[in-house]
């Protein structure tokens, strides 16, 4: 009986996608282009924008100044609320939207200690880093509370948070009696200005050892994993041993510990706090830098450094707005406008169409050639 010998099949080589095609792929593309975008227009429109000298703060120390610096720091309690809104929404599939009140509850808590209860204060009445620790346990409380409601009571996220939302600033003023404290301290305003000798803004080096916990809490421990897991699929990663309730309960922790700081380098800049305009909006603001930064609002996969990069994004965007003398009460539209269109095309669907659009576009021209 003769043998059939086969011939081996050619394997067919898939062609290797273009450098630029990989790129546009990737979630920090959108961005990141963004940002490109803003800093060419300003380099076209005022070059000296990105101008940084050293003038002397109102203590007479040298300190840079510029509006680049004034984003990097300004840009401070929206990054660190945008990293913790990252992990509620990729656990919970839901955003909460009382990070400004609860800004305000933390904030008010710190000055209640450091005032020691009086309206105003020469030296605070403990060690501030103390009040911070104090602080920050009460934040987390209240986040607890909301990720409780959300895990336990399977509230959407969104409604379990309105309560706080509503209430915040309510709570935070009855702390301290409905007074508004001051600390003229100057030791207590370090964290929100500048340290003695340093030019570069406190909140800057706090931001940057906050996005290290951050970068270690994730690369040396499985909660990005288990956050993913769990926003992706709540029912099968309790099958495979994690506990859903616990993690989201978790994240909303961690969120309030990231408002606590958030909220003392806010009361910080001032020594004191006004309960109704502290962090006005800021949880939309946290929101949309999630929603640029290529994440998705319905939980799962996520990118924490893309929800950064958004919320420098939104803070460029809104200090070459005020470059441009835009009014500060059309400030929010222009800013939804710019902000709308980005979320927009970096949606998948949307790239999808396009991606389709441009194959389409080019089959045309090698027919029509």
């Amino acid at each position: 009986m003769p043998v059939i010998v086969k011939e081996p099949k050619e394997q067919v080589k898939k062609p290797q996608e273009s450098f630029w095609k990989r790129m546009t792929r990737h979630q920090l593309f959108i961005p990141l282009a963004a940002l490109a975008l803003l800093v060419l227009f300003n380099l076209i429109a005022d070059p000296s924008f990105f101008a940084v000298s050293i003038k002397q703060n109102s203590l007479g120390n040298p300190v840079l100044s510029g509006n680049i610096i004034s984003v990097l720091d300004n840009a401070s309690e929206l990054v660190l609320l945008a990293i913790g809104m990252t992990l509620v929404t990729a656990s919970s599939g839901g955003q909460d939207i009382s990070v400004g009140a609860t800004m305000a509850i933390a904030g008010s808590v710190i000055l209640r200690m450091v005032c020691g209860g009086q309206v105003s204060a020469d030296s605070p009445c403990m060690p501030i880093l103390l009040a911070v620790l104090i602080g920050i346990f009460v934040s987390m409380a209240f986040g607890a509370f909301n990720g409780a409601l959300v895990a336990y009571f399977k509230i959407q996220p969104m409604v379990a948070t309105l309560i706080m939302f509503t209430a915040g600033r309510s709570i935070a003023a009855w702390i301290n009696n409905n007074e508004l404290p001051i600390m003229n301290d100057v030791s207590f305003k370090y964290a929100g200005t500048f340290l003695p000798g340093i030019p570069v803004p406190t909140p800057i080096f706090i931001t940057i050892f906050m996005v290290i916990v951050f970068w270690a809490l994730l690369k040396f421990t499985n909660l990005g994993l288990y956050t993913q897991a769990v926003g992706i699929n709540a029912n099968s990663s309790h099958l495979n041993g994690l506990n859903p309730q616990m993690i989201k309960l978790l994240t909303y922790m961690i969120l309030g510990a990231c408002v606590a700081v958030a909220g003392f380098i806010r009361v910080s800049r001032s020594g004191s706090i006004n309960y109704s305009r502290i962090a006005e909006n800021i949880e939309m603001d946290a929101i949309l830098a999630v929603a640029l930064g290529g994440n998705s609002l319905s939980g799962g996969k996520f990118n924490i450094y893309g929800s950064i990069i958004g919320a420098y994004v939104i803070q460029f965007l809104t200090t070459t707005l005020y470059k441009y003398e835009v009014p500060s009460t059309a400030l929010p539209a222009y800013k939804a406008v710019v902000v709308i269109i980005l979320v927009v095309l970096s949606a998948p669907v949307v790239r999808e169409k396009l991606s389709h659009m441009k194959r389409t576009a080019g089959k045309t021209v090698k027919e029509a050639t």
